[in-house]
């Protein structure tokens, strides 16, 4: 069973250009004023899904291919442990920029979001996941840092903050880096259940560090320094 991806640059190009029209297609979309924004915002990132996985099929990358399915996989049940730090914790919230919502809490946009930072991060750390858990932690904290200021998302509630992070959140943002490297190393080639369940378990594993990183930071520690 393959552990990595291949340390090749066939078909880069390609699958940058796409990273590329991400981040044209995010600005053009975040110019737009609400409810147009949402509604964007949901367009750019399932295009961007969709011809991800195209690129890496057309270029022959099937280990791209591979891992950008798996993660798109992830990305739809990440919209749980979003859903409880908004809605049960209170350590999150969504503004309301337009488009569908889930339970009016979270953009359906969510759940294609997480695709394009972990796919970075686990394809810059050729799949290994103690690099894949750095990156992740570096990728996800310049995008904490700048979500607020576009308007995507925003801490709430009584955490530590720096630069306006929830510190609680980078820790976890590792682990999912890599959970998700090593979930994918094991089921790659396996069944599309047995993907669907990986993708879960990825999810339930980073929620649960999210909730023991949250304790251990803002309200264990609180205690301890007060």
């Amino acid at each position: 069973m393959p552990t990595s991806l291949r340390a090749s640059r066939h078909g880069l190009g390609p699958i940058i250009g796409v990273h590329v029209g991400l981040l044209v297609g995010g600005a053009v979309a975040l110019a737009l004023d609400a409810p147009a924004q949402g509604w964007g915002i949901l367009l750019v990132v399932v295009a961007y899904v969709a011809g991800l996985l195209a690129v890496c099929r057309a270029t022959g990358r099937t280990d791209l291919l591979a891992l950008a399915g798996f993660l798109a996989l992830v990305s739809v049940f990440q919209v749980l442990p979003d859903w409880v730090l908004a809605d049960l914790v209170g350590t999150l919230r969504f503004p309301d920029t337009g488009g569908p919502r889930v339970d009016d809490v979270i953009p359906l946009a969510m759940a294609a979001m997480w695709v394009a930072p972990l796919f970075a991060a686990l394809a810059l750390a050729g799949g290994r996941p103690g690099p894949a858990a750095v990156l992740s932690a570096l990728v996800f904290l310049g995008a904490e840092v700048l979500a607020p200021t576009l308007g995507l998302w925003e801490p709430t509630g009584d955490t530590h903050r720096v630069l306006g992070v929830a510190v609680y959140v980078v820790p976890a943002e590792a682990a999912l880096g890599w959970a998700a490297a090593t979930a994918f190393a094991r089921v790659r080639d396996a069944s599309a259940p047995a993907r669907v369940g990986a993708a879960v378990a990825v999810s339930t594993f980073y929620l649960g560090a999210l909730v023991l990183s949250h304790f251990l930071l803002d309200v264990a520690g609180w205690r301890l320094t007060a």
